[in-house]
């Protein structure tokens, strides 16, 4: 399939290079470029993109409130950002609006069109050293009081059955969790599981509706919030 790909880059000389860059890249159609957020919801209005390339800083109307408009008005076009910025500020402002993908402007070619597969199939893409951070402050959150069983509350009882997962999550989606944590694409996870690909899915649309999440990058957090993914699995 190819994807249908828009540029916002405030800054012509970099929007010129990467519409030259993804026109000469298979499977991938420019469908247009902006250099502020209020041209790119023009744009996408009118020719309904499949991914947007986002840039972060840029005057009128930021990166992060575009893709947040994006999100709200067209949910069938994902958007990766690409921009200079890599600091804890920014990338979770992005993630929260619902970026699905977040790289930096030393990524080559074969990442960006890897992302904008990525993000295309349903997945996230995320810049390792991103990933790495984003693992890192979730990890370095106090961990939640753990509940107290009858035994511990009334001094007598018989001892506290299992605790449940969180959301009313079954242990096979709690499994499938822990590896959308790892890192682990639907179909590593399927060769893990013994289980084919479409399984998985229906896992992870469970999951995620049961949750309230929006993508595998809130995944990664939530598994990591409630203690479902073993922290060295962030590397």
């Amino acid at each position: 399939m190819t994807a249908r790909v828009l540029v916002v880059d405030d800054q012509a000389v970099v929007r010129d290079g990467l519409v030259l860059l993804l026109g000469l890249l298979p499977g991938i159609e420019v469908a247009g470029s902006a250099g502020d957020g209020e041209a790119a919801l023009r744009l996408i209005a009118e020719r309904r993109p499949d991914v947007v390339l986002m840039d972060l800083r840029m005057p009128r109307m930021n990166g992060v409130e575009a893709t947040r408009r994006i999100r709200a008005e067209f949910p069938d076009t994902q958007v990766v950002v690409l921009t200079t910025y890599s600091d804890d500020e920014s990338v979770f402002a992005a993630l929260r609006a619902g970026a699905r993908g977040f790289l930096t402007k030393s990524a080559d070619s074969d990442e960006i069109a890897r992302a904008v597969r990525t993000v295309m199939n349903g997945d996230a893409q995320l810049d390792p050293g991103v990933q790495r951070r984003l693992l890192n402050t979730v990890t370095a959150l106090p961990e939640p009081p753990a509940p107290r069983g009858p035994a511990e509350e009334g001094g007598r009882g018989r001892p506290s059955a299992p605790e449940t997962l969180p959301d009313g999550l079954t242990p096979r989606e709690a499994e499938v969790l822990r590896l959308i944590a790892r890192g682990m694409s639907n179909a590593e996870i399927a060769a893990a599981l013994f289980i084919v690909e479409t399984t998985v899915k229906t896992h992870i649309n469970n999951l995620f509706a049961k949750a309230g999440l929006r993508d595998r990058a809130q995944a990664v957090v939530y598994a990591y919030r409630h203690d479902l993914a073993d922290p060295r699995d962030g590397g």
